[in-house]
């Protein structure tokens, strides 16, 4: 089944639509690489889906064991981009959680599911993953 499909639509700018749920995302060339940089780049989108994974399985896992919700955790996402072969060389990633009363134990099974979420197990080893946790 697919997922996606993706249409140049000119000037170094794509539409991606989900085709399950018709959602659309535009992405630019970023101003560093020939682009306008009016919407998210698709190493921008790489670095995001890390962040957004890592959330998405800590409130997963949140949900089925029943731990001290996570809704509200914010991420700070920051992309460092390497030359020669021009690639994404670091994400680093803040998650910021609410204040809420988690134990020790909380904290490193979120902790744990942010390293391994499938995002993070998918990218290249020689992407450095940078991860801050803020806890209350």
């Amino acid at each position: 089944m697919l997922t996606s499909t993706v249409k140049y639509t000119g000037e170094l700018r794509s539409e991606a639509t989900h085709l399950q749920s018709g959602t659309v995302i535009i992405t630019d060339a970023p101003k560093d690489n020939h682009g306008k940089g009016e919407a998210f780049s698709p190493t921008d989108l790489v670095a995001t889906a890390l962040a957004s994974c890592m959330i998405s399985i800590m409130g997963i896992v949140s949900n089925k064991e029943g731990h001290t919700p996570t809704n509200g955790t914010l991420a700070e996402v920051t992309k460092v981009m390497y030359a020669e072969p021009r690639r994404i060389g670091e994400i680093h990633v803040t998650l910021t959680f609410p204040k809420n009363s988690y134990s020790d134990k909380e904290r490193k099974i979120y902790e744990n599911a942010a390293h391994t979420c499938p995002v993070a197990k998918s990218l290249h080893p020689d992407i450095k993953q940078v991860i801050n946790f803020i806890w209350p």
